[in-house]
């Protein structure tokens, strides 16, 4: 069982840089926006980006992309889990979507909207480290004992060519979204197959991007500029 340790090990390290950045953001949020009487449009549109980019870093793991695919041909003892699973991140891009509503209808939210807006953040945030932490304590623990050694095998090879392919894209000048659209398409194929989670109205969310980490400092202040890993915008300024 080396492969399988390999391999969930080699996915915990990946969901660890995931929850990270989701509680980065859901620190920043508590510690700014929810201490505002108004959020202007430009803080709403970063809010959005950052959420998109969090979407995408969750809707391409690996843990998606392979394992996942891999348990469904094994077992139906994940069925129910990943029913739930589901649920989660469907309640995650539920309030993307109302945020992005929120967008195109405002130039500026005050009052109770800011509340609404940062509870949809917070069932956003909440969902997706949900559905990690139920990876890690259910979902791997299922298939460490039903996948077969063969396929573990089959399943750290695709982690390995994954990452190999996605380090040659990026030296050859390919963004980050590229290469992983430039991944082989069996990947997209078991990608497709293992998410099945929104309707056909789900929304449109461009390749994957880099991941934005905001720190946030002790005292709970605004995050300092030298310490941030801006998105493609700036941060707007707090109010």
């Amino acid at each position: 069982m080396l492969t399988a340790t390999y391999t969930l090990v080699a996915l915990s390290v990946e969901h660890a840089s995931v929850r990270l950045s989701l509680l980065s953001f859901q620190k920043y949020v508590r510690s700014t926006l929810m201490h505002q009487n108004r959020i202007t449009l430009s803080q709403l549109e970063y809010a959005c980006e950052n959420l998109n980019s969090l979407y995408q870093a969750c809707h391409w793991r690996k843990t998606e992309m392979y394992l996942i695919p891999a348990l469904r041909e094994a077992t139906e003892r994940a069925d129910q889990l990943l029913d739930e699973l589901n649920r989660l991140n469907q309640a995650a891009l539920l309030s993307i979507r109302m945020l992005q509503d929120k967008l195109g209808s405002l130039a500026d939210v005050r009052d109770d909207q800011v509340n609404l807006i940062c509870d949809s953040i917070e069932t956003f945030c909440s969902s997706l480290l949900k559905r990690l932490e139920k990876e890690e304590q259910e979902l791997f623990a299922i298939a460490r004992n039903a996948i077969a050694g063969e396929t573990w095998f089959s399943i750290a090879n695709q982690l390995m060519m994954h990452d190999k392919h996605l380090e040659e894209m990026k030296r050859a000048g390919l963004a980050p979204g590229a290469a992983v659209e430039a991944t082989p398409k069996a990947a997209a194929r078991s990608t497709v197959n293992a998410l099945r989670v929104v309707d056909d109205g789900q929304i449109s969310i461009p390749g994957l991007q880099v991941l934005p980490i905001i720190s946030i400092d002790e005292t709970g202040a605004h995050p300092s500029p030298s310490t941030v890993a801006r998105s493609t915008r700036q941060m707007p300024a707090m109010k």
